[in-house]
């Protein structure tokens, strides 16, 4: 059964163009939003969400994503990610109070207000370790910690920052990984696809020029993503784990994730598996409603 789905974005990538193609062939009805031209109206939708079934949340900008789910969720407008996964994965603080909270492993972290206490954080860990930005991806404004000097002077630099996000600083575990991290697609919990992210640069992401090989998902793998999935709303997001010596840990959970690097490093249609699950969604979100006017 054909459905109506919106996708909402700031720029058509190559992950964007192969959902599209994919639902396309399908016979799907898809609606471009851009959500640049995008104007949300309290209490009144906009023309343009009218009669969709579902809508998938592709923002580039994280602010942009956590205002447009939230606007879409309160217009009655099924949307994936929902708006309080959107809400807890685009931002590390919450991500990581989620994580905790619910018993899955992540790197020990302390969050600080001030390049003092920031730096008391910093010796706490000792060197190396890592501070990171509340908000961001692809692995940028990262900073791995070795010495005194270079504390200070990271966090000299963070403090002259406009922006009130680098006020907060993030203080991280340097965790000694073996070259490599791992990601793994997961719609609700349920795994499609992984890949191991190999560097010799101790930031090992598919964006920063990481090799891309297919993981072998086994039990121990599975059951982390679950939890972490779990933890923190569900629906369709890219979870990294390292390796450790006491199994694995969670250090990031992505809701708008992009899997063009995953989809040419596995055998698995990644693009044709994400489509399924929105078919399901789309359907389960349908019968909702018709269970409330019912």
């Amino acid at each position: 059964m054909s459905v109506q789905i919106g996708i909402c974005y700031s720029r058509i990538r190559a992950d964007e163009k192969l959902l599209l193609s994919e639902l396309r062939e399908r016979g799907h009805d898809v609606v471009k939003i851009d959500v640049r031209e995008l104007e949300l109206a309290i209490g009144e939708a906009p023309e343009i969400l009218a009669d969709l079934d579902l809508v998938v949340d592709r923002c580039l900008a994280t602010s942009r994503s956590v205002y447009v789910t939230q606007f879409l969720s309160a217009y009655g407008v099924p949307v994936v990610n929902g708006s309080e996964t959107a809400t807890v994965c685009a931002d590390k603080v919450r991500t990581s109070l989620a994580l905790d909270g619910a018993g899955v492993p992540t790197p020990a972290t302390t969050v600080a207000f001030t390049t003092d206490s920031a730096l008391s954080a910093i010796e706490s860990f000792g060197y190396p370790c890592v501070l990171k930005p509340v908000v961001g991806s692809w692995g940028r404004l990262m900073a791995k910690i070795d010495s005194p000097s270079a504390a200070e002077a990271i966090l000299e630099h963070k403090s002259t920052l406009g922006h009130y996000e680098h006020k907060v600083f993030y203080v991280q575990e340097f965790v000694d990984k073996p070259g490599r991290d791992l990601r793994v697609l997961a719609v609700d919990g349920e795994p499609i696809a992984g890949m191991v992210r190999s560097s010799d640069h101790w930031i090992t992401n598919a964006a920063a020029g990481a090799e891309t090989t297919a993981l072998e998902i086994d039990d121990e793998i599975a059951d982390v993503v679950a939890a972490a999935s779990d933890a923190v709303g569900g629906g369709l997001l890219g979870i990294d784990l390292m390796e450790t010596d006491n199994g694995y840990t969670v250090h990031e959970v992505n809701h708008t994730v992009e899997f063009k690097a995953l989809n040419g490093a596995v055998d698995v249609d990644v693009p044709a598996a994400v489509v399924d699950w929105l078919e399901e969604t789309a359907d389960s979100a349908a019968d909702s409603k018709l269970e409330v006017t019912a």
